[in-house]
């Protein structure tokens, strides 16, 4: 155990030789990186970052619901984040007669603001390094290792929850469970809608934008986080109160240009830096290109009905986003994969390991790992489609509002034929291949649970046991002996490459991650500038496409000249993944200058391996929030509580 304490230790050693541009680092760590932020211009200490004894920026950074990031931007608990964080919500309070996806949405007054049931903002108090704590006594060989370590976690979160107060605390496993921290959060419940903008602001561009530069959304929503007379959680009431923030960020008006510093803070979601050559290929050249073309026809079917008839389109649209969302990140990952031959990358890597490892504890440990991922295939294979079709289809669902039986229909038809054709029937549910043999194949199948949905739920529950009980078991079964595989892999890596910057793979976690605005070049003779302005989006608007089809008092504000130059969004060179969705962007004061909302296409794959050719994440300048309140929506009552940088 001494040995990985020293390699973990050996991480911080290392750290200030890691490129600024890559990288998500723990903010309780962040005294190891901050002598390279402020080479690169950054003028706050390690103390304004992260502090536990006094207010800091991480005070004024929140986990927004259970995927994205939200920040505090006046001492009345008013806090931004993006339009698509807020998306359902806003849709929630969204009819045909106040459709305020379509119009927007702005509370001139306290009693305007809307609450939202179980949307939850949550406070990080405090994280800290459990790793001795946790795996005191424990060795590889330890038996029910896992089971052990995952006792102790329940009794540490169980003794620091405390839900009158509040408290919540979660234990996060780290570089494969090598390494292991508490998180301690306060999260608050009464979180109520102030505004957004129309959808063809808040979502311009839709899906065809998506992951694209140069963009043009101005992708923002607000809301109020209100606590009780104490300023502590409560449950909604009507007698609560504005919650008073530890710190909220000031509001920079000055703008941005190439080369300047950035700094982003916020929850990424996901990332896997340091998986083997063979979990990248599967990714690029399995995973990815099938969920793909499911998705592709699901949309087909959807936009189909949506552009139809408008009150499907409000119905349907936050599911049609959450289906689009990944089906474009999945496409820009898998071509980015490819363009920079990422497997081959990752093999020549563990080429040099390999020769490296002869004669240790590791040799050989690649070939197990790659073995491992050939067993795991077709079972993960079968089990990532049945989530993709099976699981997709609403009528095995409970029924929301927001249900059109037409498209339902349609896509259950088109899903359930394509898991039938494409999954052996060895790897499909028994009861399932049985259903579509006395129907007389899919069709009949579909005819049938959609004429008696008692039918459709024990189809769905007998197919959906089997796929727990045998399919998910084995690649759970397997993927545990990969992720044990990985525990060792993780730390020959790091004596392997001791002077590297290791820095954990994101988990939904507060990370810190910093680079600089920066344009790139997509392809060969093409370069793309860094700022995007108002003028690109008069230039897009079409009033005869959803997505481009602006409000008229935009356009008619333009009209009145002098507005072509107001900045809409930038790009920058941090790195960030899903999660990072609303997470501030500041400059090298500590101020606010933007909001983090998406990536561009070509670098989607850095999630998997960073590039900083290409790797940029594209934020919404907060000039042209503040253009917008200003000028399109007379928000001043907004605009009064902003506290500016002279």
């Amino acid at each position: 155990m001494r040995k990985i304490f020293t390699a973990i230790a050996a991480i911080a050693i290392a750290a200030t030789t890691a490129s600024a541009d890559e990288g998500m680092w723990l903010p309780a760590l962040v005294s190891q990186r901050i002598a390279d932020m402020q080479a690169k211009g950054f003028k706050l200490s390690a103390e304004d970052v992260y502090s536990i004894n006094q207010a800091s920026l991480k005070d004024a950074v929140v986990l927004f619901g259970k995927g994205c990031t939200g920040e505090l931007i006046s001492g009345e608990g008013l806090l931004i984040t993006n339009h698509h964080c807020g998306f359902r919500q806003i849709q929630s309070h969204s009819s045909v007669e106040h459709d305020y996806l379509k119009d927007g949405y702005w509370a001139l007054s306290r009693d305007m603001e809307l609450p939202n049931n179980g949307l939850t903002v949550s406070f990080l108090d405090r994280m800290d390094d459990v790793t001795a704590v946790l795996l005191k006594d424990i060795t590889d060989e330890t038996p029910d290792r896992n089971a052990v370590i995952s006792k102790r976690i329940k009794e540490m979160e169980t003794s620091l929850r405390d839900e009158k107060s509040g408290i919540e605390a979660s234990v996060e496993k780290l570089f494969y469970g090598n390494q292991y921290f508490l998180f301690v959060y306060r999260v608050y419940k009464d979180v109520r809608f102030v505004g957004a903008p129309a959808s063809s602001i808040g979502k311009f561009g839709g899906d065809t934008d998506n992951w694209m530069w140069p963009r043009h959304t101005g992708d923002f929503s607000m809301f109020r986080i209100y606590a009780d007379k104490n300023n502590n959680p409560a449950e909604y009431s009507k007698d609560n109160v504005p919650y008073t923030p530890k710190r909220f960020f000031k509001i920079e008006r000055r703008g941005v240009k190439e080369g300047d510093f950035t700094f982003i803070y916020g929850y990424p979601g996901s990332t896997r830096e340091y998986i083997h050559s063979e979990g990248v290929r599967y990714v690029g050249e399995v995973s990815d290109p099938a969920k793909i073309a499911l998705r592709t026809r699901r949309l087909e079917i959807m936009q189909r009905y949506m552009g139809a008839d408008p009150r499907i389109r409000i119905m349907y649209a936050a599911k049609q986003a959450s289906v689009a969302n990944a089906w474009k990140k999945w496409q820009g990952e898998s071509g980015g994969i490819a363009r920079n031959s990422t497997v081959e990358a990752k093999r020549e890597y563990e080429a040099r390991f390999n020769a490296w490892a002869k004669g240790t504890k590791y040799e050989g440990l690649t070939d197990k790992i790659g073995a491992k991922y050939a067993e795991l295939e077709p079972y993960m294979l079968a089990y990532e489609y049945f989530n993709e079709t099976v699981r997709a289809c609403e009528i095995f669902a409970p029924k929301d509002k927001d249900y059109y039986r037409p498209i339902d229909e349609e896509s259950t038809r088109a899903m359930l034929n394509a898991y039938y054709d494409n999954v052996d029937a060895g790897l499909r549910p028994p009861y399932f291949n049985e259903a579509v043999s006395s129907c007389g194949g899919v069709d009949g199948l579909v005819d049938a649970i959609f004429a008696d949905q008692a039918k459709a739920d024990s189809l769905y529950a007998r197919s959906l046991g089997w796929v727990k009980s045998d399919l998910l078991k084995k690649v759970l079964a397997i993927n545990g002996s990969i992720n044990t595989l990985y525990r060792n892999y993780m730390r020959g890596q790091m004596e392997f490459e001791p002077d590297k910057a290791f820095y954990p793979d994101a988990n939904l976690t507060l990370r810190v991650a910093y680079g600089r605005i920066a344009g790139y070049e997509p392809r060969d003779g093409v370069y793309y500038y860094p700022v995007s302005t108002l003028k690109g989006i008069i230039e897009k608007d079409n009033p005869e496409i959803y997505d481009y089809n602006i409000p008229q008092r935009l356009r008619d504000v333009y009209a009145q000249g002098g507005y072509e130059n107001v900045p809409v969004c930038f790009i920058a060179t941090n790195h960030t993944s899903g999660g990072n969705s609303g997470s501030p962007v500041i400059n090298a004061e500590g101020n606010l200058i933007g909001v983090n909302f998406d990536r561009v296409w070509e670098g989607t794959m850095s999630d998997i391996a960073f590039d900083p050719s290409f790797c940029r994440n594209i934020c919404l300048d907060i000039r042209y929030v503040l253009f917008l309140l200003d000028k399109v929506y007379g928000a001043q009552n907004i605009l009064d509580e902003l506290t500016f940088v002279d």
